[in-house]
């Protein structure tokens, strides 16, 4: 394949992939939006928990994003309401951990489908 053709190729595969994902980076501004969002947060993040219980979030969102962001959208919406009287503590984040771990918990159930086995004995012969 020529160069030309290659990069073509190239082009359309990563194209579809970002449509497929869900990743325009053709479109500035969502991306300036995203950016602009996640600046507030931390904002927010950083006025409401003190440094341990920021590092903490942090290490759990390595580990968990899902829950991490529960977390965060959790303690942003208390402090938005005033609900929070002061710097949470990691002590105060853990058992808001805790809580949040026990809205999302998840039921684990196992059936077990039981066939039976045809034998050959059971069988009339012929």
């Amino acid at each position: 394949m020529a160069d030309e053709e290659l990069e073509a190729l190239r082009q359309q595969r990563l194209a579809e992939l970002q449509a497929k994902h869900g990743d325009p980076s053709g479109d500035p501004s969502q991306q300036e939006a995203k950016q602009r969002e996640a600046e507030i947060r931390n904002t927010i993040l950083a006025q409401v928990l003190d440094q341990a219980a920021r590092a903490r979030l942090s290490n759990l969102a390595l580990v968990k994003p899902d829950k991490a962001k529960a977390v965060e959208n959790y303690l942003i919406q208390m402090a938005r309401f005033g609900q929070l009287p002061g710097k949470v503590s990691e002590q105060g984040l853990i058992e808001i951990l805790e809580k949040v771990s026990q809205q999302t918990e998840k039921k684990t159930t196992v059936k077990f489908n039981r066939r039976k086995v045809l034998d050959s004995d059971e069988e009339d012969d012929y």
